[in-house]
């Protein structure tokens, strides 16, 4: 009797380190996901920067073509939309810091 019950015992004990292993596994499993969607939500902001970036050089040139034809009416509002702008993320800023 004394044997079986040491080998139930023994049992026990095997079946709770395997439940630890795998509950060690699953932790693992899940971390790998998270990291894996973290990785593809950092490869989208890349690719939404790379993308923003590509406009704002077009616009650049766009712009600097504007500048040189000499449209002095189209350079005051430009002047004046970007100084409104300055003004409105200053204020925004100090509003919130």
């Amino acid at each position: 009797m004394s044997e079986a019950y040491e080998r139930e015992r023994q049992n026990n004990a095997r079946l709770d380190e395997l439940s630890a292993k795998v509950s060690a596994l699953r932790g693992v499993t899940i971390d790998i996901y998270d990291s894996a969607s973290n990785h593809q939500l950092i490869d989208q902001n890349n690719e939404t920067f790379s993308s923003m970036g590509t406009q704002l050089k077009g616009s650049a040139g766009r712009l600097g073509r504007m500048a040189a034809s000499g449209n002095k009416v189209a350079i005051f509002k430009l002047s004046g939309i970007i100084i409104g702008i300055v003004l409105v993320l200053y204020y925004t800023y100090h509003l919130f810091f």
